[in-house]
Parts: structure tokens; sequence; C-alpha cells
């Protein structure tokens, strides 16, 4: 089968873009190609017979998620012609972090004790709900001033994502805070209680079940061998992916479950 589609990539671009099935972490800068590459890439492991509905391709926005597609459709279309537009209309795992996030929940609401019907707040509507609660607990008229509602959101999430006591996250990041662990373990505990009878989600929410494990499993058997997470961010930060039990609609959060999916090693590879 002609390549001739990859004539104009660099070596290390065509390398990530031939590799085979196995897991492979890219470390690329700004500007040295990590959309046509990751395009290029989804578009030859469909010209190469891999299933597109098997293919998982992730975002940070919307826009980039249509160009993403875009460029592979026109990338296949040099090797499939008109064929090419049925296989990346196939492409149904093509989307955000958080919207990939959102509709695996959905998938799988029942094995967590979710309504599939539930709705997702952003931060704003989120620190209106945490500041409700401060006020209905009235915190928003002790004698010396409480954490603002935008600073007990900022805690909550911390304490959510880096998965420690609110103590330890106290002291590190908000030690003018310490003295408010108390109550500010009673507002988070409020503020899960208002959203689980509201049937809303966040960005920071956690769900644990004991068959959750084990629903993960059975994703990770169904996408095998072509469930590739990867996403076009320049991020250096990696995030801890040890544990599948706790979910959350964060970045990070939701690496670690699609790690758990795929249970990835990867290994790193310079674009240049």
């Amino acid at each position: 089968m002609s390549v001739a589609y990859l004539d104009k990539l660099n070596a290390g671009q065509r390398r990530a873009v031939e590799h085979g099935v196995s897991p492979l972490l890219i470390i690329a800068g700004a500007g040295t190609g990590k959309t046509n590459t990751l395009a290029h890439r989804v578009a030859h492991l469909i010209v190469n017979g891999a299933d597109p509905r098997r293919i998982l391709l992730m975002t940070f926005s919307r826009r980039a998620s249509g160009e993403m597609t875009r460029r592979v459709e026109r990338i296949a279309r040099q090797v499939k012609g008109d064929r090419a537009g049925v296989a990346t209309d196939a492409l149904i795992w093509t989307g955000t972090f958080h919207g990939i996030g959102a509709r695996l929940l959905r998938v799988y609401a029942d094995q967590i004790g979710l309504d599939p019907a539930f709705t997702i707040h952003d931060r704003e509507d989120s620190a209106d709900l945490m500041n409700f609660t401060r006020h209905e607990l009235g915190f928003s008229k002790t004698e010396s001033r409480f954490p603002a509602k935008g600073t007990c959101l900022a805690i909550y999430s911390r304490c959510i994502n880096v998965e420690l006591p609110i103590e330890d996250v106290l002291r590190v990041s908000f030690p003018w805070c310490s003295a408010w662990a108390a109550e500010l373990k009673q507002l988070f505990a409020s503020y899960v209680e208002a959203k689980q009878r509201q049937n809303v989600l966040d960005y920071d929410v956690r769900s644990r079940s004991a068959g959750w494990p084990a629903e993960l499993e059975r994703a990770r058997l169904w996408y095998e061998p072509h469930l590739a997470p990867i996403s076009s961010s320049s991020s250096k930060s990696q995030p801890d992916m040890r544990r599948a039990s706790a979910f959350s609609l964060s970045s990070h959060s939701i690496c670690r479950m699609l790690q758990a999916i795929r249970r990835v090693r990867p290994f790193s590879m310079r674009i240049t």
C-alpha cells in the first residue's frame, strides 16, 4: 500500500505515526506539529484496517476536535478515496476530555450509582451552589471572616484532585484557612449532599463503587487493541494515574480512568 500521504512528515513525526498499536507517549512542545501528527496517526490506523469505532481521540476543545476529524478525513481520502468519509464518520469516540468523560459516566451511570440524566455544573454554577450551602450553614455570618465561595471551591477541588486530607491541603496550599478545617469539612459534606439531591455533577465529583473496576475491565477488553488515549495538549504535567476507583470530571481524573481502561505503560519520544 502506498504511504505517500506520510511523505510530508519529518522523521520523528513519521515514526510516531507508523508506531504499532502498543502504547506510545509523545512529548512535544508548541509548533512541533502535534495536531498534524495525531491526525496522520489516526488516518494511518484507519487506512491499515483499524476499526474507527475503537479509536479514542481526545483534545481539550470542541473546535480542535472538529478540526482533527476533518484532517483525518482529508488524509485518509488520499488513500481510500470517497470511502474515507464512511470511515471517519465512524470515529464515534472523538471529543474533548470532559465530553468523553461525561459520556462514559452516562454509559456506566447505573453501575456507579448515578442517574444518567445528571447535569454538569460549570465552575460558576459550582461556586454559586457552594455559596448557597455556605450561607445555609451560617458560615457567611461568622465573627471571623469565613473563606469566600471561590476559595472554598478551590480547597474542595484540590482535596479531590490530589486525594489528600483537608488538613494537608490547607497546610500546604491554604494556610490562612487552617483554622476552618472542621467547618470546611461540614460545608463540603453538605455541598455533596446538595449535588446529590439536585442530580448535579461538577468537575470535581468523585463516585466510588465496588463494581466500577469490573466495568472498567469490560470497557478495556471491548476497546482492545486500538484504544489509544491521545491529546494535542503541550502540558508538561503528568497526572497521577494509579487509582481507578475514584473518578472526577477534571482532566487529570479522566486521564486516570482512561489509564485504568488501557493499562498504558508509555515510553516517551520527542518530535522535533
